[in-house]
């Protein structure tokens, strides 16, 4: 659907790129809401995963905070806050650091590795919202914006 139909918007925009500004906002909003609604079966947020995939790539090393600060997608998050939910939930460990002891280590649990390992089997059932575009449209989107970005 075009975006001045999903927004009701009366007045066309004043160009285009003020409706890129506004579609890629809308569009953001509309993928993180699809994504709230998929990760809740899981109980862990957009970011949680976020984390639990770069210790995953990381493991079996451990990471550190300032390491997840730098990998992550959403870069506003608190990354300390969202370790401690996910070591509640027995998805992550901390430690103090061997070699810095003001640091702690983190590291992913077999418990973390399960979960993920569920999301990915049904990972694609939750990209099947991105099926309207073709492979092909999908490397261009892809390529246009690591240039708007570039």
């Amino acid at each position: 659907m075009k975006l001045e139909d999903e927004i009701k918007q009366v007045k066309a925009f004043t160009n285009e790129y003020s409706k890129v500004v506004v579609n890629i906002i809308y569009t953001y909003n509309w993928l993180e809401a699809s994504t709230k609604t998929f990760f809740s079966d899981y109980d862990i947020t957009s970011q949680q995963f976020n984390i639990l995939r770069i210790l995953r790539g990381q493991y079996p090393k451990p990471s550190t905070i300032n390491l997840l600060r730098e990998r992550m997608l959403d870069k506003m998050c608190d990354a300390s806050r969202l370790v401690e939910r996910l070591r509640i939930k027995d998805l992550v460990e901390r430690t103090k650091a061997s070699t810095d002891k003001r640091a702690v280590d983190i590291i992913i649990t077999e418990k973390g590795l399960e979960l993920l390992s569920k999301i990915d089997q049904n990972f694609p059932d939750f990209e099947n919202k991105l099926q309207t575009l073709s492979q092909e449209e999908a490397v261009t989107l892809n390529n246009l914006l690591d240039k708007l970005r570039g």
